[in-house]
């Protein structure tokens, strides 16, 4: 599952009326090349995996802590995750106080398999031009609020629009959508105690349409919530001095660091209580279809799933401002992963590591 993060720098503005956004590198231009899963998609997944298929010695008592999260509705008969595959489609947004948007920064579509314990995850970039019939052509990351404000006068769910939308572009049927944003980071952060992390060089990034204020020495850090999602998400400075920019390495290494400081503190002396707190911190900032019995048959059936049975599929394309180019080659293969595995074609490794 891992990938090089390559995100787009924070946003100045984004309309929600429209759908339309805009972007450019720190250069004032982008040369061609491939757009991959960025640090918060992988920590959006990572925060999902932590609060929903915790595991080990935890599962039992995780899966007696989701009765309030989830909606209160019956599973559907015959939907059960425990016997049924399923499809969600995963969406991050930039949604916080500071803007009021809702970018889908993060578009991920995930099918589960209980028969075989695999799964496979299909990720696209923000900037993926959609070319699909009934729908006007846009970037991928625009129409969730586009969706979000037509929901008063066309009574559509946006949640449900973009499972719709997406299940035609990616041909299958997706049943759920569950949606998180920025804060479910820094309140998962939070309700761990924060994190001990070496910060690897200065950093200093200003953006007060945003909010976004940046400032961290280097050194050993304990980092609460708010500056754990600023070392994550740093990648050039528009201060005076400058601090030096970070590469993709630079940056999926802090992650790396941020998760493994989390898991070590819930692994820690009060550790349930740690988890407890997570799964709440997450489930403020979730909006999600899955009912609330559903969310204990993922955990029932998917807690102690193997990382290798997790197939991350990310489809790559070509940069040609203002959108990226999907590589067909890589849309079709994603398709059809997500097709092997809902039909159990995708089996578990031998080894289960």
């Amino acid at each position: 599952m891992n990938s090089n993060s390559n995100g787009l720098p924070p946003r100045r503005q984004a309309p929600t009326q429209s759908g339309a956004s805009g972007s450019k590198n720190g250069n004032g231009k982008q040369p061609k090349k491939k757009k991959r899963m960025n640090a918060f998609g992988r920590i959006l997944l990572s925060l999902l995996v932590i609060a929903i298929v915790v595991g080990g010695g935890y599962a039992y008592w995780v899966y007696n802590q989701v009765v309030d999260t989830g909606i209160d509705k019956a599973v559907p008969p015959g939907m059960s995750a425990t016997t049924k595959p399923i499809t969600m489609l995963l969406l991050g947004t930039d949604n916080r106080p500071e803007t009021g948007t809702y970018l889908s920064d993060v578009v991920m579509v995930a099918s589960l398999n209980p028969e075989t314990k695999t799964a496979t995850i299909v990720s696209l970039p923000r900037d993926t031009r959609i070319q699909l019939d009934g729908y006007k052509s846009n970037k991928l990351n625009s129409y969730y609020p586009r969706f979000k404000a037509q929901e008063k006068t066309t009574g559509k769910n946006a949640e449900d629009q973009m499972k719709e939308m997406m299940g035609k572009y990616l041909d299958v049927d997706i049943n759920y959508t569950t949606v998180l944003n920025f804060q479910a980071f820094r309140d998962a952060v939070n309700a761990v105690g924060g994190v001990d992390v070496t910060v690897d060089k200065n950093m200093c990034y200003r953006d007060t349409a945003d909010g976004t204020d940046i400032n961290l020495v280097a050194g050993a850090q304990h980092l609460d919530g708010k500056a754990a999602l600023d070392f994550v998400r740093y990648r050039k400075s528009n201060c005076n001095p400058k601090t030096d920019e970070s590469n993709d390495f630079d940056r999926n290494k802090r992650q790396n660091q941020v998760l493994n400081s989390m898991l070590d503190q819930m692994k820690s002396l009060g550790g349930i209580t740690k988890i407890s707190k997570v799964i709440g911190a997450v489930d403020k900032n979730m909006t999600t279809d899955v009912e609330s019995e559903q969310m204990k048959n993922f955990i029932s059936t998917y807690w102690n799933i193997s990382t290798s049975d997790v197939h991350y599929t990310p489809v790559t394309g070509e940069w040609r401002s203002p959108y990226v180019y999907i590589n067909e080659t890589e849309l079709a293969n994603a398709k059809q992963a997500l097709q092997d595995t809902l039909s159990g074609k995708v089996t578990a490794s031998p080894s289960g590591e």
